[in-house]
């Protein structure tokens, strides 16, 4: 008898009800070990708040999910924000309208994204801390704003782009090629910029996936021997390694170099969870091809926030990028689409619906 998903123990938060008469919101209601669990989430409902002067009130509409979220509630994200503590309402990005506005700057029936948190309103001095962008009406759906064109895009153009210097013909390899950062990465390197991308993804489905988005292979890391793999797919070497699960898919990438190769850092998820830190001993690897490996921290782009998400906007309209966004939808479900990234189970960028795309757009 098949057992159950490790998922299904979610099903019971989905059954909370939900109005529009308050603020409903997800809390840390301890630190979670391994990936998280029920248990580690606070259901609390509190009135919506009024906005004061030089605030406005947010109505949620989507909420993206990454796996810093996880470190945020064990108090282990290294980004710059304050640590959070038990009870402390979970930190997250979204898309949401602005309803009520005593802010000069900022007018009822805006669309925005930023900082919003886990919670189905929000009150806001629109700060520069919380990164909050005006999203452009431009015949895109508002959900896009939650991952793809939001801070996710960011994270696959500025690793891209401003990190890799990706080459046409390179031989590239990307691991999580079906997540977030990955399927799009995917897509630039091969329909933008014209690289070769093996890339790595778990189960024959998102293997699938992941050649009808920019790869020319792909290597199942739940079936195949990587190693293997590798030597078969890049008999020659890598130029061009992106990144997302570090461990031993980045020290079995290092064996491969080509020379003037580049590595980009931008996710370790499969040593987010583990007891102790992956030590990666065959650096020096790097010295005899002349190689780099950088990483770098999405938010030290933001600079650069109109000119990229005009080009990604771009892009999908040429054809060249295919939007993939994997909506839970419902609020409740937000602890178990956060536990889909850590269980592979997601394709694309995850995000939840909360309310869905807005009747009326300014």
């Amino acid at each position: 008898m098949a057992s159950a998903s490790p998922l299904s123990e979610f099903d019971p938060l989905a059954n909370r009800p939900i109005d529009e008469d308050a603020n409903y919101q997800w809390r840390i209601a301890r630190r979670p070990q391994g990936n998280v669990r029920p248990e580690d989430f606070e259901w609390r409902v509190v009135p919506i708040p009024e906005p004061g002067e030089g605030e406005v009130l947010l109505r949620t509409l989507y909420l993206g999910l990454a796996p810093v979220m996880r470190m945020y509630m064990a108090g282990t994200a290294n980004t710059g924000d304050a640590r959070l503590e038990i009870g402390d309402l979970i930190h997250g990005r979204g898309v949401a309208q602005v309803v009520k506005s005593r802010h000069p700057d900022w007018a009822e029936g805006e669309i925005v994204q930023g900082q919003i948190g886990w919670q189905t309103w929000k009150v806001s001095r629109m700060t520069p801390q919380e990164k909050f962008f005006r999203m452009p009406r431009n015949g895109h759906p508002a959900a896009l704003g939650a991952g793809v064109l939001g801070m996710t895009g960011l994270s696959a153009h500025a690793g891209l782009f401003a990190c890799g210097d990706p080459r046409a013909g390179d031989r590239m390899v990307l691991s999580g090629a079906a997540g977030g950062v990955g399927s799009m990465v995917s897509q630039l390197a091969a329909n933008v910029v014209g690289c070769d991308v093996v890339g790595m993804a778990g189960g024959p489905e998102k293997c699938a996936f992941i050649l009808d988005h920019g790869c020319s292979a792909a290597i199942d890391y739940k079936a195949d021997d990587i190693a293997a793999k590798l030597d078969e797919l890049r008999p020659d070497g890598i130029d061009l390694y992106f990144d997302n699960v570090g461990g031993e898919t980045l020290a079995a990438c290092l064996e491969r170099l080509r020379m003037n190769a580049r590595i980009v850092l931008c996710g370790s998820i499969s040593e987010y969870t583990r007891d102790e830190p992956f030590g990666l001993a065959n650096y020096t690897r790097l010295r005899g091809t002349d190689s780099l490996m950088r990483g770098f921290f999405v938010y030290n782009h933001l600079d650069r926030w109109e000119a990229v998400m005009g080009e990604m906007a771009g892009w999908i309209e040429d054809g060249k990028l295919k939007p993939v966004q994997d909506i839970a939808e419902g609020f409740q479900n937000m602890p178990r689409a956060l536990a889909n990234l850590y269980h592979g189970a997601n394709v694309g960028v995850q995000c939840c619906s909360v309310r869905g795309e807005p009747e009326e757009w300014l």
